[in-house]
């Protein structure tokens, strides 16, 4: 039998932090050697982090990011490695290293740049166009990176007509709910298309607002799982391959023999590199401890933990502070900064006014007790009394509205980013996605701090991830009647969120069909939803954007995210109603 030992290191980079990623290549390399790989490969762009984004528009990064790589090279003895780094050949490329014994064998560059959603890399790189695939001992495997297996055809295609039994794919691919549906489908009918075993190797970790999931994934050539690493940690899979099987399963399959019929491989873009195998005996590998797949809020929550845990540490915070009113939002915030950083970690505050609740000022208190956190208390009142006074003669004898309830979320606000100066706290902002959207927030009020934890996340899915959380307690770590009291902000007298919102229920799917999917009013109404609510929401969605441009990044867990998915105008006449 013809086998193969891989490691796939779904690796945790941090951007621009050339030094640190170098140390953990350098260090997985020398365990995957350890354990007798043949190849170990790493994540797109692992050197480097991913996105770098304009760091890729300075000379010195480019060259810096060379040198790290050729002090790897040096190091990476008797075995291959597959490492992502910036390339630059009279242009700069998004690349693959191909390392062999101390030595670097081939460079391989990515054919296809995504430029949708939250990605930009057309403004960055020069597209690749060779394929090359190379030949260790008895096995020919292509290397190729993320997008380029998106679409059929090259360069996979090429590399498997070409003797290719074995793609390795690098990733840097961000998570969303359904992303994992997404691949596996794509993957298996990758291999099964072109009869070869594709190995996909993602990063995980968390980067301004993309999270990466890791779940990277080994199919056989009949699109057949074969292992699969953990989701939302970092970990170096470890598997045998059996690449004697490729060969067996073209022999049955007249398919992939007419395809290869003709096939120029030079006219195509491949040529074929050699390597020297490994050394050495090896010891069988143990048996692979079963990944537990997460699913639904159990697979959101992980990935807000994550994303939350990386944006403050990979930034020099070491603890947060989080505006505690009793509600759902701010109590699954302080919950998911809780489980990210730990209790000691995190301070809660709260901020009661004339307008706050008995029973919110005692779920705020009996949040903090159940999480172990500590909570200052500190009342907006006399700095209320003091700004009204202030603005008497001012405002006159106009009625009191939006101005006051705002000016209260202001004064928190200032308090919020005043312990952050004192401290050194971080603030954790508590908005919803369903309030992003609508604008249902106060600008440098609720909305000032430093990270938006849950700002892509719908009301619904905070309820959901709450009661989430609670069951694994075991307990009501978030209070029974946070979950289960009407949502107020509590700035004015018996204050509702459907005073001036649809309810949540109804409102959710609106924006999802608006802002996720596009769709018009016509076709909303047409779903069957309340044309009043509807036409509000649409309304207050398009006279918001001024708004989310100023809120602070947040985990991105939909498909389309505001910010760096929904990019509209500012200034923008057009209505969808």
């Amino acid at each position: 039998m013809t086998s193969l030992r891989l490691a796939l290191c779904q690796m945790n980079s941090t951007v621009g932090d050339l030094d640190r990623n170098g140390e953990k290549i350098v260090q997985a390399i020398e365990e995957a050697r350890r354990q007798g790989c043949d190849i170990i490969t790493f994540p797109e762009l692992a050197l480097t982090g991913y996105p770098p984004e304009d760091l890729l528009l300075k000379p010195s990064f480019i060259r810096d990011n060379l040198s790290r790589l050729r002090q790897i090279v040096s190091q990476a003895q008797d075995i291959t490695a597959i490492i992502g780094f910036v390339d630059a050949d009279g242009d700069i490329f998004n690349a693959a290293a191909i390392v062999n014994n101390g030595r670097l064998a081939g460079v391989y560059h990515k054919r296809f740049l995504p430029n949708y959603g939250v990605f930009d890399e057309d403004r960055y790189f020069q597209a690749g166009n060779q394929y090359p695939i190379f030949e260790l001992g008895e096995v020919i495997f292509g290397v190729n990176i993320c997008e380029d297996i998106w679409y059929p055809g090259v360069p996979t295609a090429a590399q498997a007509r070409a003797g290719a039994q074995l793609i390795l794919n690098m990733n840097a691919s961000p998570y969303h709910i359904g992303k994992r549906e997404d691949r596996m489908r794509m993957l298996a009918a990758r291999a099964a298309d072109y009869g070869v075993i594709v190995a996909y190797n993602n990063m995980v970790g968390g980067q301004d607002e993309l999270v990466f999931d890791g779940d990277s994934m080994v199919f056989d050539q009949q699109g057949r799982l074969l292992a699969e690493g953990a989701q939302f940690s970092e970990q170096t899979l470890y598997l045998d391959i059996d690449v004697e099987s490729v060969f067996r399963t073209r022999l049955h399959d007249p398919r992939l023999r007419k395809e290869r019929l003709g096939f120029d491989p030079a006219a195509a873009g491949v040529s074929k590199i050699a390597l020297t195998p490994r050394s050495g005996q090896r010891s069988p590998l143990p048996p692979a401890e079963p990944c537990q797949r997460l699913t639904g809020p159990a697979e959101v929550y992980a990935a807000l933990v994550l994303g939350t845990r990386d944006f403050v540490m990979k930034n020099g915070f070491n603890s947060v502070v989080i505006a505690l009113s009793g509600g759902v939002d701010s109590s699954l915030v302080a919950t998911i900064a809780v489980d990210a950083l730990g209790k000691d970690n995190v301070t809660g505050v709260s901020m009661p006014s004339r307008f706050s609740s008995a029973g919110s000022k005692d779920d705020a208190r009996r949040l903090a007790e159940n999480l172990g956190i500590g909570l200052l208390t500190i009342s907006i009142e006399p700095a209320f009394q003091a700004m009204l006074g202030m603005l008497a003669g001012t405002f006159g004898d106009r009625r009191p509205d939006v101005t006051e309830e705002n000016l209260q979320a202001r004064i928190r606000g200032n308090i919020i980013m005043a312990l952050n100066n004192k401290f050194g706290w971080l603030p954790l902002t508590t908005g919803n996605k369903s309030e992003m959207a609508t604008g249902y927030a106060t600008l440098y009020g609720d909305m000032a701090g430093g990270f938006a934890v849950i700002k892509d996340a719908p009301k619904t899915l905070v309820y959901q991830l709450a009661r989430y959380r609670n069951s694994q307690a075991g307990s009501d770590l978030i209070p029974e009647p946070v979950l289960t009291k009407e949502p107020s902000a509590e700035l004015k007298p018996d204050q509702r969120d459907v005073d001036s919102l649809p309810p949540y229920d109804e409102l959710d799917p609106i924006l999802q069909a608006y802002v996720e999917d596009d769709r018009s009013l016509e076709e909303i109404l047409a779903q069957g939803h309340n044309p009043e609510y509807v036409k509000r929401a649409i309304s207050l969605v398009d006279r918001s954007e001024y708004k989310r441009r100023q809120a602070p990044p947040g985990v991105k867990i939909t498909r389309r995210a505001f910010g760096r998915d929904r990019r509209l105008p500012i200034t923008n006449r057009y209505r969808g109603v």
